[in-house]
């Protein structure tokens, strides 16, 4: 099932700023150089290993490019590939496919490195019944995609922004005065403004972690930056009453030593903020 974020206005939204950033008033090159009625055709080209992404989303580029583009599809999002392997063939104008290719190239060479990273971390928890989540650092204006590519990759989205769920941090609680005033302040404001958002709550300790279950009145407890036998502890004392996100200094090391922990989520900002991107091009043929 595709994520609610990804909206046909949302999508048309992205792809309307990021080729407005790129062309402009126009693609200079290709019309200075390229006769209007030219036709061509290029293959998408995989020369790296990993989960590819960005491919529904790049045959959404080429039709906002030039409607006349056809694409053929040879893999689909989520597949594993290999190098040497075509993911796509488009063909029309000349000067429209490469009008096109940045943004295509852009968007699917960072698409598959998170998407590759997401499903390897993945495989090192597989044996628990824990859950990989992403988090909001993204590059700004590519959330959509970033977020996009941690699903296709098989890992879980946490909230989209900061509309979208309610997540209650050390700041939050430290300035609205401890963690019994930040729970029944934030509840007391949803139900004034008719929202209906989840819950979460940051705790750095036990001590915190008491003070939540006494409170109550949140959907999911965060333990943040906790060793291994204090994590195993704090959900024991949960017992499933609320899910447990783990939080904090997370690597790919210690993750399923996490995981071990017996908590339900986990949330690593890497998954989106340090990738390296696929290697791929569009060749004419």
């Amino acid at each position: 099932m595709k994520p609610a974020y990804l909206t046909p206005q949302a999508i048309h939204e992205f792809i309307a700023a990021a080729l407005a950033e790129d062309i402009g008033p126009g693609d200079y090159s290709s019309l200075a150089a390229i006769p209007a009625d030219k036709l061509g055709k290029a293959k998408l080209l995989l020369k790296d290993e990993g989960i590819i992404a960005g491919v529904e989303m790049a045959g959404h580029i080429f039709k906002a490019v030039d409607p006349r583009l056809e694409v053929e599809f040879l893999v689909e999002d989520g597949d594993l590939v290999k190098e040497g392997d075509i993911g796509l063939i488009v063909r029309g104008p000349a000067a429209s496919i490469l009008s096109a290719e940045r943004l295509v190239l852009n968007c699917m060479q960072r698409m598959s490195a998170i998407a590759t990273k997401t499903y390897r971390l993945n495989q090192l928890i597989a044996h628990t019944n824990a859950k990989l989540m992403d988090t909001r650092k993204t590059t700004p204006n590519f959330r959509l995609m970033e977020k996009w590519a941690v699903h296709i990759g098989g890992g879980v989205n946490h909230r989209f922004a900061l509309y979208d769920m309610v997540m209650l941090k050390d700041n939050h609680v430290d300035f609205a005065g401890g963690i019994q005033q930040a729970i029944s302040q934030t509840r007391s404001y949803l139900d004034k403004n008719g929202l209906n958002l989840k819950i979460e709550i940051e705790t750095r300790s036990l001590d915190e972690v008491s003070q939540v279950l006494k409170v109550g009145g949140v959907d999911y407890i965060m333990l943040d930056n906790m060793d291994f036998e204090t994590m195993r502890e704090a959900v024991r004392m949960i017992d499933g009453k609320y899910k447990t996100e783990a939080s904090g200094g997370i690597t790919e090391d210690t993750l399923a030593a996490v995981a071990e922990c017996g908590v339900n989520y986990i949330s690593m900002g890497a998954l989106t903020h340090s990738v390296s991107s696929l290697d791929i091009s569009l060749k004419a043929f």
